[in-house]
């Protein structure tokens, strides 16, 4: 892999897990205005630390595990830094495992914002798609099932991918809106909850919103320290949203449509590479790029004439 390269996949997680991380920002920074200064500057601190180095360090190296278990704990760690060929070989033949699982996380993911999530509506089309709400289920149902099958033909394991996959779906979809009820919860009587509950609340936000930048980033590379790179420089900018520029950045109100619609491109070159089609490496860096740029450019547009 030549430095530029590199460089590409590395701008392009980093644009990739800030964009898909402006909700977690702006829970954090809603949520940070009712806390003590002491509180705030630690979870900015630590949390960030923790958010980069912790979170977003062990996902991947856990997910190189699971997919590889013959590794181990141990080796996939060393397999993350590795050039030790057998290593690279086996990491490569889980690979459709991992990219098929993370590939439907992210085109459910994709599918339910399309269907039910409240949106600011940037294409055409978007809004008779969220008047079919009630067919969401059926649709990723049948989705599913004809991943299941298909995946089926080539490897089984591939199969079990595809419902791990779904199944983290709605795990961490179940998380994310108890985490609507609480914020709720904590605009209500947040005088009456410890600053010390809300950094716990807080970290747990954070750990489940890192998921989907994560398992989206294993569309750009295999390559754990480049997605630690990229990963940790996004987190960084989101957090510096977060301490100054959130209300300028929620006027850009198209940003969301633009890391669904990212997320939704990702998921199906994961899919795609997990059935054995070469992808080439600049394409999600450069998918991701165009379409955030679109809606970027797009958001401005409106902000510009308000």
């Amino acid at each position: 892999m030549d430095i530029w390269s590199i460089i590409l996949i590395v701008f392009g997680l980093a644009l990739f897990e800030t964009v898909t991380s402006i909700d977690n920002a702006i829970i954090n920074a809603q949520v940070l205005s009712t806390m003590g200064q002491k509180a705030r500057r630690w979870f900015l601190t630590w949390g960030l630390l923790i958010a980069v180095f912790v979170v977003r360090g062990l996902l991947p190296w856990l997910i190189v595990w699971i997919s590889s278990p013959s590794l181990g704990p141990v080796g996939a760690f060393t397999a993350s830094f590795s050039s030790d060929l057998s290593v690279t070989q086996a990491i490569e033949a889980s690979a459709p495992i991992l990219l098929i699982a993370g590939g439907t996380f992210l085109v459910f993911l994709f599918f339910y914002w399309l269907f039910l999530e409240p949106k600011y509506y940037g294409l055409i089309g978007e809004r008779f798609i969220q008047r079919q709400g009630v067919w969401f289920y059926a649709i990723i149902s049948v989705l599913l099932s004809a991943i299941v099958w298909f995946a089926l033909q080539v490897n089984p394991m591939m199969a079990f991918g595809a419902v791990l996959g779904s199944t983290l779906f709605f795990i961490t979809h179940g998380f994310k809106e108890n985490a609507e009820k609480v914020e709720k919860q904590l605009e209500r009587r947040g005088g009456s909850l410890t600053d010390t509950s809300k950094v716990f609340y807080l970290m747990v936000i954070d750990s489940t919103f890192s998921l989907d930048g994560v398992l989206g980033a294993f569309a750009f590379t295999l390559s754990v320290p480049l997605i630690l790179l990229g990963n940790g420089i996004g987190a960084i900018v989101v957090r510096q949203f977060t301490v100054a520029n959130i209300e300028r950045i929620k006027r850009y109100v198209f940003l969301k449509n633009g890391a669904m619609y990212s997320i939704f491109g990702l998921g199906i070159v994961m899919i795609l590479e997990s059935f054995g089609f070469h992808i080439p490496s600049f394409v999600s860096p450069i998918l991701t790029a165009a379409i955030i740029g679109y809606f970027f450019l797009k958001s401005r547009k409106v902000l510009l004439t308000t």
